[in-house]
């Protein structure tokens, strides 16, 4: 649909990684002429492809002194551009794989002067592996992940101890990692596995969910769920500061302190102007 440089590309990582089982499936819908539209014209500017041959220098994508979180799976975009909105001196990183989605949010983004948004197309784990440095993000969102209710796909679900792990090497001590979900099984799985990592602490003192923060907007996603008599949970956890590594002992791969920086740092479109 769009030529190289010009807009997301279909499969940005290729053959470069391993095969393993996804966590998100693409979805194929129409691509309306606004959408398409605001790809052409923006995505050299605000977008990214994952293609997991770089490390990515946030401070050139954002500026120096914003602080970035990485939202995984945005839809349409319009609960990120509320959030983006409301509070412009926070970088937001969103990825999705949604191509009419991506545009959407593109189109949102210009439509409401919002400088704060990048969005970055493929694998969110490539992403976070292969081109994020180690504690460079102030917070992770997950909202509304795929529930994978069968059974045998559980294995799909994103919100999983080995993504926990992966994740914390990237959250700076402190960062939130917030989750929601509409899906009662998976909140339940996401509260267990949260609660079981040893660089996490949930925020609430009864070790529970967190009532809806006023940050978190509500989507039209979650009004059908709502109006379906489907509850919605947030969970709301802490990276704890990481042990200091003692004398002879050595971080673990991917850990803070680890100095193996994949490839090279890649720069995309232009620091924010401040609001």
């Amino acid at each position: 649909m769009f030529p190289e440089g010009t807009g997301p590309a279909p499969d940005p990582a290729g053959s470069h990684f391993e095969r393993r089982i996804r966590s998100f499936q693409p979805r194929r819908s129409r691509v309306t002429t606004g959408q398409a539209d605001a790809l052409k014209r923006l995505w050299p500017k605000w977008g990214l492809d994952i293609d997991g041959q770089c490390t990515l220098d946030l401070a050139e994508l954002f500026g120096s002194d914003c602080p970035v979180v990485l939202e995984i799976g945005f839809g349409m975009g319009e609960a990120t551009a509320q959030m983006a909105a409301a509070d412009p001196g926070t970088g937001i990183l969103a990825v999705d794989v949604h191509t009419p989605g991506q545009g959407n949010l593109l189109n949102l983004a210009d439509r409401n002067g919002l400088s704060n948004i990048r969005v970055a197309n493929g694998d969110a784990i490539i992403l976070l592996r292969e081109m994020l440095p180690p504690a460079s993000l102030d917070g992770l969102r997950v909202y509304f992940p795929d529930p994978w209710p069968k059974t045998r796909h559980h294995k799909r679900r994103i919100i999983q101890p080995e993504f926990l792990t992966l994740a914390a090497t990237r959250l700076k001590p402190g960062a939130l990692i917030h989750c929601a979900t509409d899906w009662e099984p998976y909140a339940e799985q996401m509260l267990e596995v949260l609660t079981a990592h040893p660089d996490f602490e949930n925020t609430q003192e009864d070790g529970g969910y967190t009532p809806r923060p006023a940050f978190r907007p509500r989507t039209r996603f979650e009004g059908q769920g709502l109006d379906k008599g489907h509850v919605v949970h947030d969970l709301l956890f802490r990276r704890m500061q990481p042990e200091t590594a003692g004398p002879g002992e050595t971080t673990g791969p991917g850990e803070p302190g680890d100095t193996a920086a994949p490839g090279k740092t890649a720069r995309t479109g232009e620091p924010p102007t401040a609001p």
